[in-house]
Formats: structure tokens, sequence, C-alpha cells
């Protein structure tokens, strides 16, 4: 059985021709990945990239893209919140990959050095690369010591572009 984690935000951004916007959804409500990415897709129905960052219990962190509505890629920082959650088993319990190993990426500086060895990522580590953050930030990024998953998504949204409107969001 599923242990519940205590601590779940979910925040959606999403590009359109106007610019980024950032809205909170509710997974307790949703019961599968399908209704997942129907939610995700309804925050911004002309939206050309929608992200959507799910941060648990300080602890895990999952990344939902899609691409002018279509083509579903994933990651998760640790394949743990599958086996933890009702809302990461519905995120990541269809993964079968797991992303690229530590040992597969050449890690340029101990700045980009993940912390935690035990921590085994999943999905697709590269699905922001065309946005500037390669699969080996992204890795370091989720692995670096003292990083909570808060850290990871602000980090990322403000080299994607988007950190005001997720800024905005949080305080909101």
């Amino acid at each position: 059985m599923l242990g519940e984690i205590v601590s779940i935000f979910a925040a959606a951004v999403a590009r359109s021709k106007n610019g980024w916007t950032a809205s909170e959804l509710d997974l307790a409500v949703l019961a599968d990945i399908d209704e997942v990415v129907d939610a995700l897709r309804d925050t911004e129905p002309d939206a050309d990239l929608a992200l959507l960052f799910v941060e648990s219990d300080d602890e895990y962190l999952a990344i939902l893209r899609l691409d002018e509505g279509e083509d579903l890629r994933v990651f998760g920082s640790d394949s743990g919140f599958a086996e933890e959650s009702r809302i990461g088993s519905v995120l990541l319990g269809e993964i079968e990959t797991p992303a690229l190993g530590l040992d597969d990426l050449a890690v340029e500086d101990d700045e980009d050095k993940p912390a935690d060895p035990d921590a085994d990522p999943v999905g697709d580590a590269d699905l922001l690369g065309d946005l500037g953050l390669n699969a080996q930030r992204l890795l370091a990024l989720c692995g670096r010591e003292g990083m909570l998953p808060s850290d990871v998504t602000a980090e990322i949204c403000q080299k994607i572009g988007c950190g005001d409107e997720m800024e905005e969001l949080r305080e909101a």
C-alpha cells in the first residue's frame, strides 16, 4: 500500500504568444495521467508549451511537459516518489526508462556533481534541453545537497524565463 506524502504543490506554467502564465493545479482530484494531462492542457489551451512542476514533501520533484498540447514528456527526480504516494504513482508509475545515469554524464565541475548518489531519477532528463537546461544540469540541480524541490523549480523557471510568474504564484 502506498504511503501518503504530506505536502504537494503543483504549478503549471504555460507559454503562449502573450508570454508565460502560471497557475496552481489540484492533483488530488485527478485519477490518472490522462486527467493530469487534460488539466495541464486546460490551463492555457493555446499554449505552445506547458510545464507542470510537482513538488512533494520537500523531497521529490516531477516535471511534465506538453508541446502544442501533445507529446507528453515526464521527468522524476527519484523513482521513490511513485512508491511513496498515489500522486507520485499517477505521474511516474508508467515510466520504465531510468533517466540518464550520472555515470553517463560528463560532470564539468563540483557544482554540477550531485550530492545524493542514492537518488534514482527517471524519465526524460533532457525535457528542458531546448529551453537552455540540459539533462546534466537538471540532474545536478535535483541531486545537489541542500536543494529542495522548490529551489530546483525556482532555478529552472528563472532559467527558462517564467521565474517572475512562478514567484507571483507562490506569493498569492
